[in-house]
């Protein structure tokens, strides 16, 4: 017997559709559409204004022979690799020091979490008085009487960068140290106490029990990462603008530099589509390996 479904039992089920449908929607002109036209772009003769004049590799060309952009790229993999690991560092160290149930546990997972509620602009531009010769900490401690104490870090190419990625991992210590945290405070104590039965050192404990466990942990991080790596613009920005001269310069800093400073729109176009090349490289693989695990999982029961 074929039952019909009345209007208001329809109505209830359109309902998620309906309320899906405009984010769906615009997340795929937001990403699909956008990506397809900025791709196009970057195979156009566009220059102040979009045109559709195709030209082929040419923007890719110029950008490559830039040296502008290779010091971008080549600063983006040495800050990614240094923000994520020391970033990784600290934020396992810290999750490891108040797994240890200390006393006012809380007030220090708010202090060491505060600085992930802050806006990249506000941590530049406060990291960026501290490292002012003038008024930052070179002032405060020359006025003690160390008249060679230098730490002006942003006003030398050599150490610019360095600046920039001390910053981001103060920043970014605290999101990996929550996710740390949590890993640690979800593994059975029962482990944990059968290592420690069978004479297992603490440091053993971690390294052979308990890090382990938390291995997928550390890949989330890594990607989650890598994202704020690829796409960093106002911390660079509040920090050096991309100087001394070019020695802080990032794709993403770059990208704005060519669209809307230079009227370069092409090769910007160019410029974006290499980092979403980056960004494709990590989640990617990361997306089909996510898939591959769940569906193991599912079979194994």
């Amino acid at each position: 017997m074929v039952t019909t479904r009345s209007w208001r039992e329809r109505l209830v089920a359109a309902v998620p559709f309906v309320v899906l449908a405009p984010s769906l929607v615009a997340s795929f002109v937001y990403v699909f559409v956008f990506t397809v036209w900025t791709l196009y772009i970057s195979l156009s003769n566009s220059t102040l204004l979009p045109t559709y004049g195709f030209v082929g590799l040419d923007n890719y060309e110029a950008l490559w022979a830039n040296r502008r952009w290779n010091v971008a790229y080549t600063n983006l993999f040495l800050f990614s690799g240094l923000y994520i690991l020391g970033s990784m560092a600290v934020g396992l160290m810290l999750a490891i020091l108040i797994d240890q149930k200390i006393r006012a546990e809380a007030v220090w997972r708010t202090f060491f979490l505060y600085p992930l509620a802050v806006s990249f602009i506000v941590t530049g531009t406060v990291w960026s008085w501290l490292y002012n010769p003038a008024v930052g900490v070179e002032a405060l401690v020359r006025s003690f009487g160390w008249t060679d104490f230098s730490f002006a870090f942003t006003t030398d190419r050599d150490t610019a960068i360095w600046a920039i990625i001390i910053t981001g991992i103060w920043q970014a210590s605290g999101f990996a140290m929550a996710l740390f945290l949590a890993g640690l405070r979800s593994i059975d104590g029962d482990i944990i106490k059968a290592a420690q039965i069978d004479g297992a050192s603490a440091f053993r404990t971690y390294r052979r029990v308990i890090l382990p466990t938390i291995a997928p942990i550390f890949l989330a991080v890594a990607v989650v990462q890598i994202q704020f790596a690829i796409k960093t613009f106002d911390l660079v920005v509040a920090l050096t603008r991309g100087g001394p001269g070019i020695a802080t310069t990032f794709p993403a800093i770059y990208v704005y530099d060519m669209m809307f400073q230079r009227g370069k729109i092409g090769e910007g176009a160019a410029a974006a589509i290499m980092m979403l090349s980056a960004v494709a490289v990590v989640l990617v693989p990361y997306s089909l390996w996510m898939v591959w695990r769940r569906r193991r999982m599912a079979s194994h029961g």
